[in-house]
């Protein structure tokens, strides 16, 4: 059956929106018609090759959508069931599976080399980080999909299956955020909308939102931020001015920049915790003298996925939106349809677009 996609014809090209050829769904396979899809900054990282996928390829990864179908073999989903995509399966078999660890699965990202469509030619296409978001229909490992947990909208769930769960587990799982800590977060695209909201519900103090944009101080101050600060190399001082001159308890660095991970490790108090979510290229080298070290005895930890076993927190966070602790629609900068999806990249590309939702 033919859909529309955005392929990626090879790294560093541009999205092409085409038809493709998508099989019916085999054995343990899901298909999904997509309702919604969120551009993510991972997926500029799969295109620009900081992070490496086969190609061609379609990529997104936070989708949420209806079953059409499934193969043989899937019991615990039917026909018009409204799910999110889990980019990340576990196996439950490797090292990190048996520590619990299932963010560090060894074979989550297996099915991103498998061959899941065609072009009309009949150029085999993978399925980027498993789940090939960037299409109207899409066929999955049925271990890549979740029940969307109810009172949650399907269009803004897409949202669950990355940012969401990122930024919440970065504030509840990696930095283990307290009761009336004090809190930095570096970066206001949408996983840190979603870690400022998360160090909200969390009963985080003073909360301070850092980025380059004056134009995001309205979307940080509506998610949870307290104190709003332009990055500059004065950041870490402006941070101590408004915590006693001590820094913050935590930073979470969402960006992926050296100059922005130094300066959330110089924003933390003696002792605090420095967590970086974002995800940076080979070149961004950040240093640390040994004193330094010594003297500060801070913690620095890097985040994958949050910490997060998306089958677990999928329900807690669902439970935080019906309660309206969470509004998921602040998250949300844009809507565009399929055909814009071009345009969505070269807005992030430009670095301009920041989060968008793509609404078929």
């Amino acid at each position: 059956m033919a859909v529309r996609a955005a392929v990626l014809p090879a790294v560093g090209a541009p999205l092409e929106i085409t038809e493709i050829e998508l099989p019916d769904p085999g054995p343990g396979q899901v298909r999904i018609r997509l309702a919604a899809a969120g551009v993510c900054h991972s997926d500029l990282s799969l295109s620009n090759g900081t992070m490496r996928v086969p190609v061609p390829a379609v990529l997104g990864h936070e989708g949420a959508g209806t079953v059409v179908a499934v193969g043989e073999g899937v019991e615990h989903l039917a026909p018009g069931d409204g799910v999110v995509l889990n980019w990340a399966p576990s196996c439950g078999t490797c090292h990190a599976c048996s520590l619990g660890e299932v963010w560090l699965c060894a074979n989550a990202l297996n099915g991103s080399a498998d061959v899941y469509a065609r072009t009309a030619d009949g150029t085999d296409l993978h399925p980027g980080l498993n789940v090939a978001a960037f299409a109207e229909e899409t066929v999955v490992s049925a271990s890549c999909v979740l029940p969307l947990p109810d009172g949650v909208p399907l269009t803004d769930a897409a949202l669950l299956g990355c940012a969401v769960l990122t930024g919440y587990g970065a504030v509840h799982h990696a930095a283990r955020v307290r009761a009336g800590e004090s809190v930095a977060v570096f970066g206001v695209g949408g996983v840190g909308l979603a870690t400022l909201q998360a160090a909200r519900i969390a009963g985080a103090s003073t909360i301070v939102a850092v980025d380059v944009s004056p134009e995001k101080e309205e979307l940080a101050r509506a998610a949870g931020a307290t104190e709003y600060v332009l990055a500059s190399e004065n950041t870490a001082r402006e941070i101590r001015a408004l915590t006693g001159r001590q820094g913050v308890d935590v930073a979470v660095e969402c960006v992926g920049r050296a100059v922005s991970i130094r300066a959330a490790w110089d924003s933390t108090r003696r002792g605090g915790r420095t967590t970086v979510v974002g995800i940076g290229g080979k070149d961004q080298q950040v240093t640390f003298n040994a004193l330094e070290i010594f003297h500060w005895g801070r913690t620095l930890t890097g985040c994958v996925y949050g910490n997060s076993d998306p089958a677990a927190d999928l329900p807690v966070l669902a439970e935080h939106v019906r309660a309206g602790r969470l509004d998921l629609g602040a998250l949300v900068t844009e809507r565009i349809a399929l055909d814009g999806i071009p345009a969505a990249f070269e807005n992030m590309l430009a670095g301009k677009g920041g989060r968008a939702l793509v609404v078929f």
